[in-house]
């Protein structure tokens, strides 16, 4: 029975609030990077960043740290469970919150943030790992759907949590109302939170073991080829989020709108994200997630087609950036499904070599993009086309005979099912 994986005798919360505790979970990156938008300017007067080029690298330093030790992580959870890792892992992302809050030099400030994204990656490694134990293909889909959408509302907030707290204080203080929501993140689960982790499925921390799972997760085709794809498609997101205060404030010349422009943008992918789950079931992961990596390579060429012309305004940059979104949501919801769908003797280091690979190649991608700013939306235009593209051609080379193949064509991996108490 898959009741024995609850091993730690806790109470088993409902849908709703698991939803909304793992989505809490994934929102501690969404807030340490989206809130630090507006307080980008702030942060380069105030520690003296002579480029403002070189500001991103408040954003694209969270990337690195989120990206090298999710190998880490993914391996201890798979050995320990997902509980206690998770609180460790939580627990440090507040306390380098609170070095970041008082980094006397940018060099600091920098280094705070690889540790908090490599704190923070344990969230990303064991939220993916713990959706993989409860629940299998179209139902993990749409579970894995809810979970974004709740979490992506928070780039809607996060931006214009940053800017009120500006109003009342130094940029300092978005550092500590971060170690607070840590704070709150290690509790809620450890008190509420169930192991998932089926017994059959604990690994030894074994170094063979695990150099095996992660040659097995890299060499499985459909793992390799959507994770790929992945990688390139989430590097058009990281190119966006290091960029969008410069094209706000240079580019568009309306800092004062920066607020406003993100949460019209980041509000198209939680609608996005709540409407793949209402469909996913019905229509497949294949057709809906291939569906949608076909319209972000469309909506992105048409984007960059009209910023060559010259005719970008900011309202056409929000409506096509946030459709931009919308498809890109549909997209990581189903692809990183269709990555793990084979996975789940192997869920926690297969989670964290996607990851490593995923944020590694995405962030090395997105700041290559955003290096590019000349003043202008079009660096930032051609990269997000670019990055479409090579996504949707990875996809038809990893699946070519089952391009946008019906839901009857999904094959989940053997593993329980869900009791009625957690479904």
């Amino acid at each position: 029975m898959f009741d024995s994986a609850f091993s730690d005798g806790a109470k088993r919360p409902g849908t709703r609030e698991m939803t909304a505790l793992l989505a809490g979970l994934m929102a501690l990156n969404a807030f340490a990077i989206d809130a630090m938008v507006p307080a980008l300017p702030q942060i380069g007067e105030s520690l003296n960043v002579a480029r403002e080029n070189d500001r991103q690298l408040v954003v694209i330093a969270y990337f690195v740290g989120f990206a090298a030790t999710q190998l880490v992580w993914g391996p201890l959870a798979d050995r320990f469970g997902r509980k206690p890792v998770m609180a460790a892992g939580v627990a440090l992302y507040g306390v380098f919150a609170l070095l970041c809050a008082f980094a006397p030099t940018f060099p600091v400030l920098i280094g705070g943030r690889v540790l908090m994204g490599a704190s923070a990656a344990a969230t990303r490694v064991l939220v993916v790992a713990m959706v993989r134990d409860l629940f299998e293909a179209e139902e993990m889909a749409r579970v894995m759907s809810l979970v974004f959408m709740t979490f992506m509302l928070v780039p809607v907030l996060a931006p214009n949590i940053g800017q009120l707290i500006l109003l009342f204080a130094p940029w300092r203080a978005i550092f500590l109302v971060l170690s607070v929501y840590a704070a709150v993140m290690v509790i809620w689960p450890w008190l509420r939170l169930p192991e998932t982790l089926h017994p059959d499925f604990r690994r030894p921390l074994n170094w063979r073991v695990t150099g095996t799972a992660i040659v097995e997760t890299i060499r499985e085709p459909q793992s390799r080829g959507y994770t790929l794809a992945m990688t390139i498609s989430f590097s058009a997101l990281v190119a966006y989020i290091s960029s969008i205060q410069q094209i706000v404030f240079d580019a568009f010349g309306e800092g004062q709108l920066i607020g406003l422009v993100f949460a019209a943008i980041a509000a198209p992918m939680a609608l996005a994200s709540w409407l793949n789950s209402r469909v996913v079931g019905t229509f497949g992961l294949r057709r809906v997630g291939h569906s949608a990596a076909l319209a972000f390579m469309i909506i992105t060429a048409v984007h960059a087609a009209i910023a060559l012309a010259g005719l970008e305004t900011l309202p056409l940059f929000i409506l096509l950036q946030g459709l931009t979104m919308a498809s890109f949501a549909f997209t990581s919801s189903n692809l990183g499904t269709l990555a793990m769908e084979h996975m789940a003797p192997i869920a926690g280091t297969a989670s964290s070599v996607q990851g490593v690979v995923g944020t590694i190649g995405a962030a090395g991608i997105g700041f290559v993009i955003g290096q590019q700013f000349d003043g202008t939306v079009i660096p930032f235009v051609i990269g997000t086309a670019a990055c479409a593209a090579g996504g949707f051609l990875i996809i038809v080379l990893t699946e070519p005979k089952r391009l946008f193949a019906r839901i009857g064509s999904t094959q989940a991996a053997p593993f329980p099912s869900v009791p009625e108490e957690v479904a």
